[in-house]
């Protein structure tokens, strides 16, 4: 890349959040993958940031935040309510997970999710110097890049896609189908989770949009749009770095006492959504505590389940069903001292989290649709001693580079419920042999190998 030339980040959310226990003047960098990955490469390239800070709020001055200038792009409640909870949420986060709820056409919430992005697109523009590199992320800020272009065409724009991108039939139940598909063609690099879905955009975009091209590149007049698969990634070291302290490796061996440790601990961490098949899973323990095939002396699971979008009533009802089935399950087959389903309703800190990797022997990841899913990632890399086993759904895009994984249909139970004798069971060799292949995946392709990749394809 051009060592002179800027990374604009354009997000949803800023890098920042308000910082705690402090008036509402103070900033602390937000946690999460993205922000580990993009704020250091803004900062070394002289770039900026622009994103919402997540309320509302009538005007908030640019600012800089540990040398990145930090650029707001205000919503009000009506606008929170239409464009995020509304088009964002309840029409592009089902239709794009496979309609697994019905997506809903409101065209009131449309309009909202075009002003907002056409703030972000101006608010990017007039951040923006000649030639920058301008990175658009995610399904909130889809039209940005075509807006973007029409007002700053002196830039390269580049657009990723972190969760799926749907296939024909689905994508075509949008009314603003063609609306969508311009705005994304405004970018000069289109990426994606995995190639299924960038074949699923190319040819959208050649049937919709009547574009010549292939499923790799798209041409537009004497344009040339790239179109690949740029699968997401974790910042590797950071987890091993605190699997490895001995404070870490403590509270494990403190967790495991706690549970009994003699009993196969299975672990199970998910945003309280219903595309991660939480309430399957359950139902697959449950069945397998029905026919006796593991008992609450040998086993137990631990499921984190942090809250979010409770304001939308299907994940108002998800949460209903996962609590009703967490109290069944416990109702039924628990005993004094041994419960059958530990149940967390909320976010772990980063070190408590690496520590009950660390101490578990599966780990179930089993969404019923998955643009990548960090979560196994993460495990992975917080798991130095080669030991656990990793239970994927094949629906997530993970699966696609974590091979070495028991993969699974989270809709089958039977044969969910044979992996996870099998990961129960596994000769500790072969579990080693496969934690070591899937940690050297992960190694190799990391959160900041993932940024480098795409912006020497933007550039």
């Amino acid at each position: 890349m051009r060592g002179d030339r800027r990374v604009i980040v354009v997000a949803n959310r800023l890098p920042v959040m308000r910082a705690r226990g402090e008036s509402r003047t103070g900033w602390e960098v937000s946690p999460g993958g993205l922000v580990t990955a993009l704020l250091p490469i803004v900062q070394s390239r002289r770039g900026a940031w622009v994103g919402w800070s997540g309320s509302a709020e009538r005007s908030i001055r640019a600012f800089s935040h540990e040398g990145v200038p930090i650029r707001p792009v205000t919503m009000t409640d009506a606008e929170i309510r239409d464009y995020y909870h509304g088009f964002s949420n309840r029409t592009l986060w089902p239709l794009y997970h496979d309609a697994i709820r019905t997506p809903e056409f409101q065209r009131h919430w449309w309009r909202a999710y075009v002003e907002v992005n056409r703030r972000f697109a101006r608010a990017a523009a007039s951040t923006a110097r000649a030639h920058d590199l301008v990175w658009v992320q995610d399904f909130h800020l889809q039209l940005v890049p075509g807006m973007l272009r029409e007002l700053r065409p002196d830039l390269r724009i580049g657009f990723f896609l972190h969760i799926p991108f749907p296939p024909e039939e689905l994508f075509a139940w949008l009314p603003w189908r063609v609306e969508v598909l311009r705005g994304l063609i405004g970018a000069d690099v289109v990426g994606f989770q995995t190639f299924s879905d960038a074949q699923n955009f190319s040819r959208l975009a050649r049937r919709f949009l009547d574009l010549d091209g292939t499923d790799t590149e798209l041409s537009i007049g004497r344009r040339k749009v790239r179109v690949g698969s740029f699968p997401i990634s974790i910042d590797f070291q950071g987890f091993e770095s605190i699997a490895e302290r001995p404070e870490t490796i403590e509270r494990a061996r403190e967790i495991r006492r706690r549970l009994g440790a003699s009993r196969k601990m299975i672990l199970s961490v998910d945003r309280l959504d219903y595309t991660k098949g939480i309430d399957l899973r359950l139902k697959s323990y449950e069945m397998m505590l029905d026919r006796g095939e593991i008992d609450v002396n040998r086993c137990v699971m631990v499921q984190v389940a942090v809250p979010s979008r409770e304001s939308v009533p299907d994940y108002a009802d998800m949460r209903t069903l996962v609590e009703q089935t967490v109290g069944r399950v416990n109702g039924e087959h628990s005993s004094p001292g041994r419960v059958a389903v530990h149940y967390f309703r909320r976010a772990l800190g980063r070190e408590e989290l690496v520590a009950y990797y660390r101490a578990a022997d599966v780990m179930m990841v089993t969404p019923l649709r998955d643009g990548m899913n960090l979560i196994a990632k993460e495990f992975c890399a917080s798991r130095p001693d080669l030991g656990g086993v990793l239970l994927l759904s094949e629906f997530a895009g993970a699966a696609r580079q974590l091979r070495r994984a028991l993969l699974v249909n989270p809709r089958d139970h039977d044969g969910t419920a044979q992996s996870l004798r099998e990961a129960l069971t596994m000769p500790r060799d072969d579990a080693r042999q496969r934690m070591a292949v899937l940690r050297m995946m992960v190694r190799r392709h990391d959160v900041h190998e993932w940024a480098r990749e795409y912006l020497e394809a933007l550039a």
